[in-house]
C-alpha cells in the first residue's frame, strides 16, 4: 500500500529513518510528512512502534477532479463502499489542500459526506451517521492541482498520545517531538543522561522507552481493526513481534530530572509512574545549581522556557546564563543538547553551538542545539 506519515516539521528526516527501519519502501521525504510503500504487517508495526508520527494515512485511490461534481462522482466510484462502509458505521472527512475549482476544504468535506451518504441510500434505503469524535471510518481527501488522492486515517486523535501522561506543566512538549529530538542525539542507553530543567519529564520518558524498545501503540487500538480488510491474526502477530522485543530488565545508567517546583516535579513523577519507569528515572526537586551529576560523562537535555509563552524575558536571560556557568563549572566533557525559541536566550548561555538542527515546536521555530562542555 502507499501512505503516508505526518510528522513535526523539522523531522521529516528522523521520521523516515524510523520507518526505514521499521521496514518500510520508496520512502521520501516531504514537508511535514514522509511517503513510504508498506505491506499490511509493516503498516501495523509502524501503529506499535513508531515514536514520530502524529498521524498514518493509507492511501485508497487517487482521481483527477476539479470541481464539486467531478469530486461527487469520484469519490462514489473510488471504492467498493458496500464492503467498506456499511450504514451502521459512522464516518467523518478531513479535507487539506485545494485544487481550481474546491478550494473551501467544508465545502469540499461535505460533498464527499453527500457523495457517500446519496449512494447509501440509494442501496440500503439508509446511511451513516456523521461523527466527529468517535466515527468508525475517518476518511481524508487531499487535493492539488494534479488531482486528489484519498486515503484512511488509522486514528482519530493523534498518535503523539501515548496515555502516560494526565499531568503536563504549562508549555508542555509533544511526545513525539521528545522522541524526535532525542533520536538525534543518538543516546541509546548506554551513558548517563540528565534534564536540570525537566517540567514534565517527557524528554527522559521518550528517550528511556526507546532505549528498553517499549512500543508505544501496544495499549491502544486503532481504526483499522474496523476496516473491511482487517488482518486480526496478522495484527496479533506484529503485537506479540513488538511485546516480545521490549527488555525493560535492561540494566541503564543514572538518569535525572530536575524541577524547581514541587508541583511540576510531582507532575513529572506521576507521568513517570504512569509510562511505568519510576525505578529508572529519578526526579530531583531542586534548583538544578544543587544537581550532583554521575562521576561517569554523557548527556544533557533540557527545553527551558524561551519566553513567548512563559517566563519574563529577563529572567529567563539570568536562568540561561546560570545554567551556561553551571555546566562548565560541573559538567566538562559532557554533551548539551537545548531546545531554543529564543536566539538572544540561548546566547546568554556564552557557549558556541557545534551543530543545530532547526524544528518546530507548537508553531513556534525553534533549534535542537548541540554544545560539548568544555
Amino acid at each position: 500500500m502507499q501512505g503516508i506519515a505526518v510528522l513535526p516539521q523539522g523531522l521529516e528526516k528522523e521520521g523516515a529513518k524510523e520507518l526505514i527501519a521499521l521496514g518500510a519502501k520508496s520512502v521520501k521525504t516531504l514537508r511535514r510528512s514522509v511517503a513510504f510503500e508498506a505491506d499490511m504487517a509493516c503498516f501495523y508495526r509502524f501503529h506499535l512502534q513508531a515514536r514520530l508520527p502524529f498521524r498514518l494515512l493509507r492511501e485508497l485511490v487517487r482521481f483527477q477532479c476539479n470541481n464539486p461534481e467531478s469530486l461527487y462522482f469520484a469519490v462514489q466510484s473510488a471504492l467498493d463502499w458496500e464492503h467498506w462502509l456499511h450504514p451502521s458505521m459512522s464516518f467523518r472527512v478531513d479535507v487539506s489542500g485545494r485544487c481550481n475549482g474546491l478550494t473551501h476544504s467544508h465545502f469540499t468535506a461535505l460533498q464527499v459526506k453527500n457523495a457517500l451518504v446519496d449512494l447509501q441510500r440509494s442501496i440500503w434505503s439508509k446511511r451513516s451517521d456523521i461523527d466527529l469524535e468517535e466515527p468508525d471510518l475517518c476518511l481524508h481527501l487531499h487535493l492539488n492541482n494534479s488531482g486528489a488522492v484519498l486515503s484512511l486515517a488509522s486514528s482519530v486523535r493523534s498518535l503523539h498520545k501515548r496515555g502516560y501522561r494526565p499531568a503536563m506543566g504549562v508549555a508542555p512538549l509533544k511526545e513525539n517531538i521528545a522522541a524526535g529530538l532525542m533520536r538525534i542525539t543518538g543516546w541509546d542507553g548506554s551513558l548517563p543522561l540528565v534534564d536540570p530543567l525537566c517540567g514534565s519529564g517527557t524528554l527522559l520518558i521518550e528517550a528511556v522507552s526507546n532505549a528498553l524498545k517499549l512500543a508505544p501503540g501496544l495499549k491502544h487500538s486503532f481504526l483499522f481493526e474496523g476496516w473491511a480488510d482487517f488482518d486480526r491474526n496478522l495484527w496479533q502477530e506484529e503485537k506479540n513481534r513488538a511485546k516480545s522485543m521490549e527488555c525493560s530488565e535492561k540494566r541503564l545508567p543514572l538518569i535525572i530530572g530536575c524541577e524547581k517546583d514541587p508541583e511540576i516535579a510531582i507532575q513529572a513523577k506521576t507521568n513517570i509512574a504512569a509510562a511505568g519507569l519510576q525505578k529508572v528515572i529519578k526526579i530531583q526537586n531542586s534548583c538544578f545549581t544543587r544537581l550532583s551529576l554521575p562521576i561517569q560523562q554523557g548527556l544533557i537535555v533540557c527545553n527551558p522556557p524561551y519566553g513567548n509563552r512563559i517566563g519574563l524575558e529577563e529572567e529567563l536571560k539570568l536562568l540561561y546564563a546560570d545554567l551556561g556557568s553551571f555546566l562548565k563549572k560541573n559538567a566538562s566533557g559532557w554533551q548539551f543538547w537545548l531546545l531554543n525559541g529564543n536566539r538572544e536566550l540561548s546566547n546568554s548561555i556564552k557557549m558556541k553551538a557545534s551543530r543545530r538542527f532547526p524544528v518546530s515546536n507548537g508553531g513556534i521555530d525553534c533549534r535542537w542545539l548541540q554544545y560539548l562542555v568544555h
